[in-house]
């Protein structure tokens, strides 16, 4: 081990969604030193790759972690994470939904404090500028662009389907991140001029990086977090090189923080010694036991000729709930997107329509295959690890075929291409679900908050680890509970709320 020349008062263990938050408001303050460490590129705010930028290209295998998970009995998935200046922001569909206030009661239900909606609606507007939506739910000003796909912007196709929900029956929703959520509409996306609005370009800004107090550094691969007795004093990465700081931050996301917090020797003692690697108990805790994903299906149809255009990819949304749902609960998305390679359509354009369960009640683990940082962590989902859940996908996906049978989507497919026609009854289409699972691809609660009456709880409300000190988490994977949303904005939105409540003077 060698240190490097520089300490820092913070480090901050990977730069996406929650990491770059951080840094940017950090490093405010002039007198605190800041290090951001990230495993991928730490491109400067003009240099990032043209797939990067491209809001219609998801999940570019050059920047990311080739993780794979599972589910009961289920193969291994692709399961994309951004390795990059920006994290999975700068691979995702750009889709820029809040949590709703339903699902921060159940993070209260954990005895997280400070979390309820009334406390991070005002956050959410602070990180906001829109130039849409009511001023009570909006901001406009904010480092984070954030626009309402308009009727206008969708393609055929994809309004076609919002029109098709709404002859289902369901309700027309004209603003996702306002006062309702139950319905269908285009989505509210971080996209300006077709270009993805990744935390690195907004948040980490040319004017951010010129400021003494911050260093960036990048392809830095962090293997674990360096104790001295029961308080961090820094990190130790995969080439040797040892970091030292006076607070460390994990903010490596749902899969990378809790394996560098067993590396460290913080996570479930048995485990641990189990695994006859020689990893000393630092603080038994148990990290990676809560692991949740929103499982998914892909319902694909072959576009109409004279509807093939497919851009924008993204896309409509219907929200609603199960029948199975929990009361005031929204566990459904079946969303409409041209995220599909349209040579896989025989008239050269597709649209997807995927159900996905957003709010699985099925849990999954996060676990070491190794000390070996370089090796990826065990990610069992348990994906459908229970009726309900299996249930209530089905359900999603019967939603969704209804909409593209509906006379008024007809008009724009030629024909249904997966799981196709001849599928009827619920027991085979439930098979085939089991068999082709997809993933929405929104992980979290590896690592969850909770409060001292919580079992499962690793971290308090501000992201300290229990046992130790000098050490937080500040990622999706503190989030108590799979959230009925994407987690992309309220991962943003948890990163300045514990900023603002931990460190802001």
């Amino acid at each position: 081990m060698s240190d490097v020349s520089e300490a820092a008062d913070v480090i901050i263990v990977g730069g996406g969604s929650a990491g770059a938050v951080l840094a940017a408001r950090l490093s405010q303050d002039p007198a605190r030193t800041v290090l951001l460490l990230e495993a991928g590129p730490a491109y400067d705010p003009g240099a990032y790759p043209p797939a990067l930028l491209d809001a219609n290209t998801i999940a570019d295998p050059a920047h990311d972690w080739g993780y794979t998970s599972h589910g009961s009995g289920q193969s291994q998935i692709p399961t994309p994470r951004g390795k990059v200046v920006g994290g999975s922001s700068a691979v995702n569909a750009a889709v820029a939904l809040r949590s709703r206030a339903a699902d921060f009661d159940r993070w209260g239900a954990h005895g997280a404090e400070g979390w309820s909606f009334d406390d991070v609606l005002p956050v959410y507007k602070q990180l906001e500028n829109t130039p849409t939506g009511d001023d009570a739910y909006h901001g406009r000003t904010g480092p984070q662009p954030i626009r309402q796909r308009t009727d206008d912007e969708l393609t055929p196709s994809l309004l076609g389907f919002v029109e098709a929900a709404v002859a289902q029956g369901f309700p027309r929703v004209h603003d996702f991140n306002g006062a309702e959520q139950d319905g269908a509409d285009g989505y509210p996306v971080d996209v300006v001029d077709g270009v993805r609005q990744n935390v690195g370009l907004v948040y980490l800004t040319e004017q951010v990086r010129r400021r003494p107090n911050l260093t960036i550094r990048g392809d830095v691969n962090v293997d674990r977090v360096l104790f001295d007795g029961a308080t961090a004093t820094g990190v130790l990465a995969a080439d040797g090189t040892v970091y030292r700081g006076r607070e460390v931050i994990l903010s490596g996301g749902t899969y990378g923080s809790p394996a560098i917090l067993l590396r460290s020797g913080v996570g479930p003692a048995d485990e641990l010694t189990a695994l006859g690697i020689g990893i000393g108990v630092v603080a038994d805790l148990p990290v990676g036991q809560r692991l949740q994903d929103q499982p998914g299906y892909y319902n694909a149809y072959a576009l109409a000729p004279g509807c093939l255009k497919m851009s924008p990819a993204v896309g409509s949304l219907l929200w609603t709930a199960s029948g199975e749902a929990d009361p005031g609960e929204l566990d459904l998305h079946v969303t409409a997107t041209h995220l599909m390679d349209a040579s896989f359509s025989p008239t050269g354009g597709a649209i997807v329509i995927m159900p996905a369960l957003t709010r699985p009640e099925s849990t999954g683990t996060v676990k070491l295959a190794s000390r070996n940082p370089g090796d990826a962590p065990l990610i069992d989902a348990n994906y459908l690890g229970t009726g309900r859940d299996a249930r209530r996908l089905l359900e999603g996906v019967k939603i969704g075929r209804a909409i593209g049978r509906n006379p008024v989507f007809a008009p724009f497919v030629a024909a249904e291409l997966t799981p196709g026609e001849a599928v009827a009854d619920d027991q085979a289409l439930a098979q085939i679900i089991t068999d082709n699972l997809a993933i929405y691809g929104h992980p979290t609660s590896s690592v969850p908050m909770g409060g001292p009456g919580d079992p499962w709880a690793v971290v308090d409300s501000v992201g300290r680890v229990g046992g130790v000190s000098g050490l937080r988490v500040v990622d999706a994977s503190i989030i108590p509970e799979a959230p009925s949303a994407t987690s992309n904005m309220t991962v943003i939105m948890l990163a300045e709320h514990i900023y603002q409540r931990a460190y802001a003077r």
